[in-house]
C-alpha cells in the first residue's frame, strides 16, 4: 500500500508539473490580442461596458483600466468617474470605425468631456478627420483640472463623462468602436508655486537635419495604442497599406521637445492625384490629441511635417491653443501613420514605403510630482524600450515569457525528481523479488503498479 501511494504522488507530481507547464506555455499565445476587422489591436484585457444614453444608468470608469464600448451616428453615450477634490484627470475615448472604406465628412468625429452634477462641463476636447476624410482611429479627451480658485468641478465625488459622435448623414452610418481609458495625475510637489500663465514663445524653428551618427533603420510599427513600436531620435522606415494606420511612441521628458515628419515614398505605376493621402497624427500619454498634418500624393516623394509643439512644460495647460495644451506632461506620445484608402484606386493595395524621422531635444528636467508618475513620466526603462523597439505589449510579454521560463525550471525540477522517485520504486519492487520473505504467507508484487517505467 506504502508503495502504492509513492508512486501515485510522484506520477501525479509529473502530470500535475506538466499540465502547469501546458497552462504556462499557453499564455503568450493568448495573451496578446490580434488585430481587429477594422486593422486596429485593442487592448486584450479591456473590459467591455456599455454607454448610456441616461447618465444615471452609466457605468463606472476605474483609474489605469482600459475599457472597450461602442458608439452609434449622432449617439452621446455616458459612463462614470469617481474623483478627489485635488487632482487633474483624464478619460479619453479612441473612436475605431469598423470600416476602413468607411466614408467620413471633414467634421465626422467625436467629443469627450467631464461633467459635475449639474452638468458643468469641466474639460472637453474634440477629434475629427478633417482634410484627410477618410475613416482611420481618432482620439480625444475630457478632463478636470483642480482650481483652487475656481467654483465647479473642484469637489470629490461623481462625475459624468459624456462621448458625442458627430456623423453627416452622407457618412456612413456603421458603428464606431471605442477604447477608453480613465487616468489621474500625480501631486504636484509644490502647487502653489507653479505657473498660472502658459509660456509665451518657444523654439519654432525647424532643427537641423539629422547627424550621420543618429540610428536609421526598419521599425514596423504597431496597429493600435497597445501595441505601438517604440522609437528614438533617429531614421525609421516602416511600410503602410492603403486603409490602414501604423502607430508609434516616443519617451518625451520634461523640458524635451518633439519634432516628427513622415516622408511617403514614390510609386511608378501612376501618377494620379489623391488629396490628403497620408495624414501624420500626435497624441500625448493620456492620448489627448496634439497635432496632425497632412499631404496628397501624386506618385512623387511628399512630406507631411507637424507643426512645432513646444517643449513639456506643466505651465502649458494654461494655453488655449491645442497643440501647446496638450503637451502638459512628459511620458510615451504617440504618432500614428494613416494612408486613404483612396489610394488603392490608382496605386494599388500593396503598402507603400514610409519614413519616420523623430527627433527628441534638449536634456530633461525633474518633474514636479511628489512620487511616481506612472504613465506621467519617463524612465530609464523607457528610455531602453524606446532604443530597442519595444511596444508595451512587448514589455508584457517580456514579464510573461520569464515568468514561463522561471516555471519552466521549475516544472522541469519536478518531471525530474517525479522520474527520478519512480525509479526508485521500481529498483526497490525489483529488490523486494529477490529477497526472500520469511514468515509471508500473501503473495507479493513483483513490479510497481502499472508495470515497469519504460526502458528497464
Amino acid at each position: 500500500m506504502n508503495r502504492q501511494s509513492g508512486r501515485g504522488r510522484a506520477v501525479n507530481a509529473a502530470v500535475c508539473a506538466v499540465a502547469a507547464w501546458g497552462a504556462l506555455a499557453a499564455l503568450p499565445g493568448q495573451a496578446w490580442a490580434a488585430a481587429d476587422p477594422s486593422g486596429y489591436v485593442f487592448a486584450p484585457d479591456a473590459v467591455t461596458v456599455t454607454g448610456e444614453e441616461a447618465n444615471a444608468d452609466a457605468a463606472f470608469l476605474t483609474a489605469d483600466k482600459v475599457y472597450r464600448s461602442s458608439i452609434g451616428p449622432g449617439q452621446k453615450l455616458y459612463y462614470r468617474v469617481t474623483l478627489d477634490a485635488g487632482s487633474d484627470a483624464y478619460v479619453s475615448a479612441v473612436a475605431v470605425p469598423r470600416d476602413p472604406a468607411g466614408k467620413v465628412a471633414y467634421g465626422d468625429g467625436i467629443t469627450v468631456s467631464i461633467r459635475d452634477d449639474n452638468d458643468v462641463r469641466c474639460g472637453s476636447e474634440s477629434a475629427n478627420f478633417g482634410a484627410g476624410e477618410f475613416a482611420r482611429p481618432i482620439t480625444a479627451y475630457g478632463f478636470r483640472e483642480n482650481d483652487p480658485d475656481g467654483s465647479s468641478c473642484q469637489r470629490a465625488g461623481t462625475y459624468d463623462v459624456l462621448v458625442e459622435r458627430d456623423s453627416k448623414e452622407t457618412s456612413s452610418q456603421e458603428i464606431w468602436d471605442l477604447e477608453l481609458r480613465h487616468a489621474v495625475e500625480p501631486a504636484l510637489k509644490s502647487p502653489g508655486s507653479m505657473p498660472t500663465g502658459a509660456p509665451e514663445d518657444f523654439p519654432s524653428e525647424s532643427p537641423a537635419p539629422l547627424p550621420t551618427s543618429a540610428p536609421r533603420g526598419e521599425r514596423a510599427g504597431g496597429s493600435g495604442y497597445f501595441d505601438a513600436t517604440g522609437l528614438e531620435t533617429g531614421e525609421w522606415k516602416d511600410s503602410v497599406a492603403p486603409g490602414r494606420t501604423r502607430f508609434f511612441r516616443v519617451p518625451v521628458d520634461w523640458g524635451q521637445q518633439l519634432w516628427a515628419t513622415a516622408e511617403i515614398s514614390n510609386d511608378n505605376s501612376s501618377d494620379a492625384y489623391v488629396g490628403s493621402a497620408l495624414v501624420l497624427s500626435a497624441d500625448n500619454p493620456a492620448l489627448g490629441h496634439v497635432d496632425s498634418a497632412a499631404l496628397s500624393y501624386s506618385g512623387r516623394p511628399a512630406t507631411a511635417a507637424l507643426s512645432p509643439l513646444p517643449p513639456v512644460d506643466h505651465a502649458n495647460r494654461n494655453s488655449s491653443a491645442t497643440r501647446v495644451s496638450a503637451m502638459r506632461y512628459a511620458g510615451w506620445y504617440y504618432l500614428s501613420v494613416g494612408l486613404s484608402p483612396a489610394v488603392a484606386e490608382a496605386y494599388g493595395d500593396d503598402p507603400i514605403r514610409i519614413t519616420l524621422k523623430v527627433r527628441v531635444e534638449n536634456a530633461a528636467e525633474e518633474s514636479p510630482y511628489q512620487g511616481g508618475a506612472g504613465i506621467f513620466g519617463v524612465d530609464d526603462d523607457d528610455r531602453e524600450m524606446a532604443r530597442n523597439g519595444q511596444s508595451a505589449a512587448d514589455a508584457g510579454r517580456d514579464g510573461t515569457l520569464m515568468i514561463v521560463g522561471v516555471a519552466g525550471i521549475g516544472v522541469g525540477t519536478v518531471l525530474v525528481l517525479g522520474l527520478g522517485a519512480w525509479t526508485l520504486l521500481a529498483r526497490r519492487a525489483a529488490g523486494a523479488v529477490a529477497v526472500p520473505d520469511r514468515g509471508r504467507t500473501e503473495p507479493r508484487l513483483s513490479e510497481p503498479y502499472g508495470g515497469r517505467p519504460p526502458g528497464r
